[in-house]
């Protein structure tokens, strides 16, 4: 492993542990030239199934393209770095989990969409607008009506079982 700060390859473990979660490994290292500690993760590499767009390309499924997107969608919203990584990694494990080797972008999209859900009501509808590019503001205001009733529904059930 390089050394971010002097890029020497030359450095120990301190320390290894396991994140909350059991799914990766953080490792604290220190430079031998330069003295510095970092820290590592190691994970598992998977092989992720090929994403199938609408037009019917095939891309590879990139991580870091769900978690840019959940970071616009809640761009100046009380949505913390770690909410958006753990969102990340649950849509992550659904394509995981799926066992195929082609799924169709959309089974991505859509839990990317639950995510946002769960997380902020204002990034889920900026997400909504724009993945499912409404043609009018008729669809956009149906969204946002079923929207408002789901959380209707919601607090009901949590004030009967208070």
């Amino acid at each position: 492993m390089r050394c971010p700060i002097c890029h020497e390859l030359d450095n120990r473990v301190i320390d290894s542990r396991l994140t909350k979660d059991n799914e990766v490994i953080r490792r604290r290292r220190e430079c031998n030239k330069c003295e510095r500690r970092f820290t590592t993760y190691e994970r598992v590499e998977e092989v992720l199934p090929l994403l199938v767009k609408k037009d019917d390309r095939r891309e590879v499924f990139d991580r870091m393209k769900i978690v840019t997107g959940l970071k616009k969608a809640c761009e100046k919203r009380p949505v913390s770095a770690a909410a958006i990584e753990h969102a990340a990694d649950r849509v992550e494990r659904i394509v995981q989990e799926s066992g195929e080797k082609e799924l169709p972008s959309s089974v991505v999209g859509e839990a990317v969409m639950a995510e946002l859900h769960k997380l902020d009501q204002v990034a889920y509808v900026r997400f909504a607008s724009v993945y499912r590019s409404f043609q009018d503001v008729g669809e956009f205001m149906r969204e946002l009506q079923d929207l408002v009733e789901a959380g209707k529904r919601s607090r009901r059930g949590r004030r009967s079982s208070d």
